[in-house]
């Protein structure tokens, strides 16, 4: 199937409408690294020990599984760790992967803020950056390609 655009205002249009998704997308990749950015700089840091793993697919219902449920499930590692104010405390990562990216029994840097522990993380990279990436690269890409096609399409005009 072949689609044809006729006329200036629709490809103009067109043009348009790939920069503004993708600095959308970039903005948004941006705010999010900034988050990250930040929680990094606030963050209080502690062992703490995988001592489950959460297997859930998109279609769970907010119920938790203990094992694989389908191919299509993730593994969320839950972590517990010992705040600084000497309560122990226990998360689930909010990045799933399959496989899974840790083990039970696996010891790992937690980074929490000290005014809200329930607000912890792994201190890896999926978990701090992954979100920012994605969306940082996704803007990238349909921004700089809405500003070539804008670029190449003024030159021949």
């Amino acid at each position: 199937m072949q689609v044809q655009v006729r006329g200036r205002g629709v490809r103009w249009w067109v043009t348009f409408g790939t920069i503004v998704f993708g600095t959308l997308f970039l903005v948004i990749g941006l705010i999010l690294a900034g988050v990250s950015v930040s929680f990094l700089a606030n963050a209080d840091r502690a062992r703490g020990t995988v001592v489950a793993l959460e297997w859930r697919s998109d279609d769970d219902s907010g119920a938790s599984r203990k094992r694989r449920v389908n191919d299509e499930s993730a593994a969320y590692p839950v972590v517990e760790f010992t705040s600084a104010d000497g309560q122990r405390r226990t998360f689930r990562d909010s990045t799933g992967s399959k496989p899974p990216a840790y083990e039970e029994g696996e010891r790992v840097e937690v980074l929490y803020r000290s005014d809200s522990p329930e607000d912890a993380r792994i201190n890896g990279f999926a978990s701090l950056w992954l979100l920012p990436l994605i969306f940082g690269g996704i803007g990238l890409v349909f921004a700089g390609i809405g500003t070539a096609v804008a670029l190449v399409t003024r030159r021949r005009s």
